[in-house]
């Protein structure tokens, strides 16, 4: 993402978080990725982002500053934790372009419609996940071989994050791989106004 400290977090920056497509990059242990090739619901990424922001010159620019955006959600926004329901975008997307955690591998249907509980422990883990950006994507991801920070196993960081709240490792695995629909969740649904915010040790502040 850019080395810049400071970050104006706009209304229409947070309406293409809103858009964003969640997927699950099934490299190592794996992790939520923004869908390479439909970031924003539809593979015209930069249609996408003309019809939120009504430029169409500053696409690339645009696109590429929705690296600091998300960094910036997830260690800001707030979410209660409870049962939600999303049409999921990635069941009109080509299944070979991407994976799904709740695509079924036998037919290798998605489901279009997922209800889904985000609990307190999908909420602690959000503002520490390790977020990069894909130089050959083009897109932001959570680093796949270490997806909270240089812990490893990588359960062990989610151990370190979730304290007494961890349980053991078969449900950490778990757990991990609901992250995806819990991000999914928590980009629609987190509550974040436009801010300008400022990156310090602790991660991006409001300014």
């Amino acid at each position: 993402m850019s080395g810049t400290d400071t970050f104006d977090l706009t209304l229409e920056r947070i309406a293409l978080i809103r858009r964003m497509v969640v997927a699950w990059n099934g490299t190592g242990p794996g992790a939520p990725m923004i869908h390479p090739n439909a970031p924003y619901g539809s593979a015209d990424r930069d249609g996408d982002i003309f019809n939120v922001t009504g430029d169409d010159e500053g696409a690339d620019e645009e696109h590429r500053a929705m690296g600091d955006a998300l960094a910036v959600f997830l260690h800001n926004a707030v979410l209660k934790p409870g049962r939600y329901q999303y049409h999921n975008p990635l069941a009109k997307l080509d299944p070979a372009e991407s994976r799904d955690v709740f695509r079924d591998e036998a037919t290798g249907e998605t489901p279009e419609h997922i209800t889904f509980e985000v609990t307190d422990a999908h909420l602690k883990l959000m503002p520490h996940l390790n977020l990069a950006w894909d130089e050959a994507r083009a897109v932001p991801v959570i680093d796949s071989q270490r997806p909270y920070g240089a812990s490893e196993p990588y359960t062990a960081g989610m151990a370190a994050h979730l304290g007494a709240a961890a349980g053991a490792a078969g449900d950490l695995e778990r757990l991990h791989r609901e992250m995806q629909p819990a991000l999914q969740i928590f980009l629609r649904y987190g509550d974040l106004g436009p801010e300008l915010f400022r990156r310090s040790a602790g991660g991006w502040q409001a300014a």
